[in-house]
């Protein structure tokens, strides 16, 4: 059976991510970053040619779907909403409203999901991979939503211990 599970960057190292993935049964990695690499030598294994050595020699697969990741604009309307809340980007716990509608309507929207979800593998869970802890505070949580709404697909949330 299909399903979903999603992971951030922040909170992990390198082996508690790959730990929580090959814990959670996870056979491929959705990267749904636009750049595919994260600032500062603590999450220096999050860069896509690290991450994708260290998944391969754990056995999962990686792809990454940049059609689903957020534009330059409108990652930087939510950090000018993380501004004006006072909130770090790495301790943001939601997305600004305008931010959700936004990305639902230019990207999710026109994105064709279902030849996504056929792709999935069948015998393992897919992961949704972007860069923070919570998917309350990032867009993957709203491509998991709406995988779960229409093709009823479960969905846990990997979080760091």
């Amino acid at each position: 059976m299909r399903r979903i599970a999603t992971i951030g960057v922040y909170g992990f190292t390198a082996g508690t991510f790959v730990d929580a993935l090959t814990g959670g049964g996870v056979g491929l990695l959705l990267d749904l970053r636009q750049r595919r690499g994260v600032r500062g030598p603590d999450y220096a294994w999050a860069n896509s040619a690290r991450l994708q050595q260290a998944l391969a020699a754990a056995g999962v697969a990686y792809r990454h779907v940049k059609e689903l990741a957020p534009t330059t604009e409108l990652r930087r309307l939510q950090y000018r909403e993380d501004d004006r809340r006072g909130v770090g980007r790495r301790d943001r716990v939601a997305l600004a409203p305008e931010y959700a509608e936004r990305y639902t309507r230019e990207i999710l929207d026109p994105f064709d999901l279902g030849a996504l979800v056929a792709e999935l593998p069948s015998r393992s869970a897919t992961a949704l991979f972007c860069v923070e802890r919570d998917p309350e505070a990032c867009h993957r949580s709203l491509v998991a939503a709406r995988v779960h709404a229409e093709y009823g697909l479960p969905v846990t949330d990997l979080r760091p211990g």
